[in-house]
């Protein structure tokens, strides 16, 4: 019962979200038929209504959005402006390398934002200090002040990674996306950092720690078996939520990397107003993360067998 719930949920937040997407665009300044027409020299009066009744752009909205909604449900995204090409086409296209750079950023944040909130957990005093420090500190800089200094020290002064570009083969794309993947990744370093050593903190203070340490058992088997297992599971959760919300960040980064992917499309047709790009690459972005905080939702329980027992007992 609860699944089909959160399924129904999960339904009704797409079509909400397709239908805000559609409007924005629908409200956006700008005549699409003026662009779709050829140029300033064919806009008569006869080619724009020919090409308004073609895309439907002389209906309402409810009418337009019905068009668009029922060509989505059958995997048409429409046709973009610019390039004249298929919207799906041209994000399958781009989609395998913004994906592989949301999961290289992911590697990144989860190995050194778990790593350093256990660090700061064990080690209180001037060790968790200088984590807490050093973490809030970089989730101050905006996205595009880190893409900037990367490519400054590490691409131009050092040499060590390329400035833009993804490479041929997988080690080549992975050696070009590094820098790109550690801007996308650090403030969600941070975040992880702070949320994991705020759960071992936690669970550092429960009674089963205390009895632990009084049977016997080595700080080493405590931290892993007591502590660390028992916050494991929000701190998945939220790595998970991050994950999700990358997507997002990839607009920035591709774009100050000169990366192909699906966030410098969606720069390029919000400049060129070519609203079926924007509005399908709009729409698989929000439909991910919805998709993403539901399977979490779903699954969190098997990750914390006390959510477990108590949704049980009810």
């Amino acid at each position: 019962m609860r699944i089909v719930r959160k399924t129904l949920g999960l339904l009704v937040t797409l079509l909400v979200t397709s239908f805000v997407v559609f409007a924005a665009m629908f409200a956006a300044p700008g005549d699409p038929a003026a662009f779709l027409v050829g140029g300033p020299d064919k806009a008569t009066p006869e080619n724009l209504a020919a090409v308004r009744a073609e895309y439907h752009l002389d209906e309402s909205l409810p009418a337009q959005y019905w068009h668009w909604l029922t060509g989505v449900l059958q995997g048409d995204l429409g046709r973009s402006f610019h390039y004249d090409e298929h919207v799906l086409d041209l994000i399958a296209a781009r989609a395998p390398t913004t994906l592989l750079l949301v999961a290289y950023a992911t590697v990144l944040f989860v190995l050194l934002g778990v790593g350093l909130g256990a660090l700061a957990a064990v080690r209180r005093g001037a060790v968790d200090s200088a984590v807490v420090t050093s973490t809030t500190l970089a989730s101050s800089i905006p996205q595009f002040v880190v893409a900037i200094a990367l490519v400054s020290l590490f691409a131009v002064q050092l040499g060590w990674f390329p400035v833009s570009g993804t490479g041929t083969g997988l080690l080549g794309t992975l050696y070009h996306l590094t820098l790109p993947a550690l801007s996308l990744a650090l403030g969600a370093i941070a975040i992880t950092t702070r949320i994991t050593r705020q759960t071992m903190v936690e669970q550092f203070s429960r009674d089963h720690v205390e009895a632990a340490r009084a049977a016997g058992l080595s700080e080493r088997a405590i931290v892993w078996r007591h502590v660390f297992r028992n916050a494991l599971g929000p701190v998945l959760t939220m790595c998970g939520l991050i994950t999700a919300s990358l997507l997002a960040g990839t607009v920035v980064v591709e774009t100050a990397f000169g990366i192909s992917g699906v966030g410098s499309l969606l720069v390029n047709a919000i400049n060129t107003q070519d609203f079926p790009i924007t509005q399908a690459v709009l729409l698989l972005m929000v439909a991910a993360y919805v998709l993403v905080t539901t399977l979490i939702d779903l699954a969190y329980p098997l990750l914390d067998p006390r959510v477990r027992a108590e949704r049980s007992a009810l």
